[in-house]
């Protein structure tokens, strides 16, 4: 569904690859300390997504209460999970829907770069089993499929990654103002 704070993730479970909905809700609080919650999640990754995107992207999420679901019940543990995380995050606080057919995963590094993460075929090759068409990856990832009909998106760090949605969010106001 067309919704912000919605983004798939392209996991793996041991040698299995899994994709699991990431839910993030950022909304303004009236409290002196806003609120982190994570459920699925470790708090201190949530925490240092957080530290890394009012740093390097210039979000300011220090008035806002913050909620991170992973979907299902699923515990993510693997680090593959911080640029799914942190675009739902950017998307929630934006109010910009993702796309619906496409998943993310990459570590995002406390200098705001997009680590690449092992079994990155094993990954696409199960989204597209699925039906998801786009990913959002490290640049440089090893073994991307070649001559693959996947449509991806390589990106290098964080900012691009909030520049991106931020895009997506004028493109819909635009198409907004078009109707």
């Amino acid at each position: 569904e067309k919704s912000p704070g919605a983004a798939v993730f392209a996991g793996m479970e041991g040698t299995r690859p899994v994709l699991v909905e990431v839910q993030a809700l950022v909304a303004p609080t009236s409290l002196g300390t806003p609120r982190r919650a994570v459920v699925g999640w470790d708090s201190a990754r949530l925490s240092m997504i957080l530290a890394v995107l009012e740093a390097h992207c210039g979000v300011r999420l220090g008035q806002h209460d913050v909620y991170l679901n992973v979907a299902g019940g699923y515990r993510i543990t693997e680090p593959a999970a911080d640029l799914a995380g942190a675009s739902a995050l950017e998307s929630s606080l934006a109010g910009a829907p993702l796309p619906a057919d496409c998943v993310y995963f990459g570590e995002v590094s406390l200098s705001g770069a997009v680590r690449p993460v092992a079994h990155t075929a094993n990954r696409l090759k199960e989204a597209e089993k699925l039906g998801f068409s786009s990913a959002v990856l490290p640049q440089g990832s090893p073994d991307l499929p070649k001559g693959n009909s996947r449509r991806w998106s390589e990106i290098e760090s964080l900012p691009d990654l909030v520049a991106r949605i931020a895009g997506s969010k004028a493109a819909l106001r635009q198409g907004d103002d078009e109707d």
